[in-house]
């Protein structure tokens, strides 16, 4: 498993109520553990709901069960945000939140080049493995590189199926709740 890389939800986890059709990008492996932001849930608010010196709109999203009452970020701004942990080529996770908070405040970030995240999701590395084996996950590369930030979050996870194709093309156009059907 490698920082970039994209967990897909596999339509097995129907019912999960944390990963049920997410996508996951892997951000961190530390020790014997992984730690990653689900990059297609946005949340009902955002970020000015809950930071109101923020004076832009931004969507805010649900970046997984872990630690729901912090808040993260993903960015392809490294060079201007001090601290800033590299993810991959041009992607970047966490940084010096004053410095953040300027940049978003004087329009030099969009939500194009940033993501911000209440929660994390986080396994061991056994934990993860485990889920991979039993088909709850397909690991890819990502394919978006830092453009993943501007893509569309409704059908993300419906394209990643067809891309995928195979047996997961008719995943694809199944309804939200197979029940429905």
């Amino acid at each position: 498993m490698e920082l970039g890389n994209l967990l897909i939800a596999k339509p097995s986890v129907f019912g999960d109520q944390n990963f049920h059709r997410s996508i996951v990008i892997v951000v961190e492996k530390k020790d014997s553990s992984f730690l990653g932001f689900i990059i297609n849930k946005p949340l009902s608010y955002e970020i000015n709901d809950i930071l109101p010196e923020i004076k832009i709109n931004f969507p805010l999203y649900n970046g997984g069960p872990v630690e729901q009452d912090n808040l993260f970020f993903i960015h392809n701004a490294g060079n201007l945000i001090p601290g800033s942990i590299k993810i991959d080529k041009k992607l970047f996770w966490g940084g010096e939140f004053e410095k953040v908070l300027a940049l978003v405040n004087d329009g030099v970030l969009s939500p194009k080049e940033i993501r911000f995240f209440l929660g994390y999701s986080g396994w061991s590395s056994e934990q993860l493995q485990e889920e991979i084996v039993a088909n709850s996950w397909v690991v890819t590369e990502n394919p978006f590189d830092s453009k993943i930030l501007s893509e569309q979050t409704e059908g993300f996870w419906k394209n990643q199926m067809i891309a995928l194709g195979g047996n997961y093309l008719i995943w694809s156009n199944t309804p939200e709740n197979p029940y429905h059907n």
